[in-house]
């Protein structure tokens, strides 16, 4: 069965693409012309969206660099500790609702220091495989088509990252003691 769906998993793109195209032609659609308008309409949402991403990129350098992760975690080890939260996990629990490529340059630095069998490694994995990069959606997204209000999206976003940092943590330690 796995040779099986080794196979098959070389040919689901290829399948798409011409699929895609196959449909496009079929439904009269002047596909090379639609394709290049959709590259050009991504090109400029690219260009707007990058002062979003240097800045929270700025941001997150400058928060690390500082040394002001180092200093939030150790201040706050004696209460993470108590409530069970290893303290090791919370800069994943932090970078990670503020993006994607600097949550995995933290699990990349966990794997290194603990190793990729460690409940702390595990911990860190589970928090980034179930929350979202909630300020860079915010900021990149809503950026990008000019919302400026973002209403109950923040508060739900960090409500969720919450809710998958603290899971994490007690499924990783229900599950591999």
């Amino acid at each position: 069965m796995r040779e099986i769906l080794d196979l098959l998993s070389v040919f689901v793109l290829p399948f798409l693409i011409v699929g895609f195209v196959a449909w496009g032609l079929y439904k009269k659609v002047p596909v090379y012309e639609e394709f290049v308008a959709g590259a050009k309409e991504g090109f400029d949402v690219a260009k707007s969206i990058i002062p979003y991403l240097v800045a929270i990129l700025f941001a997150i350098g400058m928060f690390r660099a500082s040394g002001a992760m180092d200093a939030l975690t150790n201040g706050l080890r004696p209460i993470l500790s108590a409530i069970g939260f290893p303290p090791e996990v919370l800069p994943m629990a932090i970078i990670r609702p503020l993006t994607g490529s600097g949550s995995v340059g933290v699990l990349a630095e966990m794997v290194k220091t603990y190793g990729e069998d460690s409940i702390l490694v595990k911990m860190a994995a589970t928090m980034f495989g179930s929350s979202e990069t909630t300020f860079y959606v915010i900021a990149v997204y809503f950026g990008a088509v000019g919302i400026r209000k973002t209403r109950h999206a923040l508060p739900a976003g960090l409500v969720a990252d919450l809710a998958a940092a603290l899971l994490s943590v007690v499924v990783i330690r229900w599950m591999f003691g």
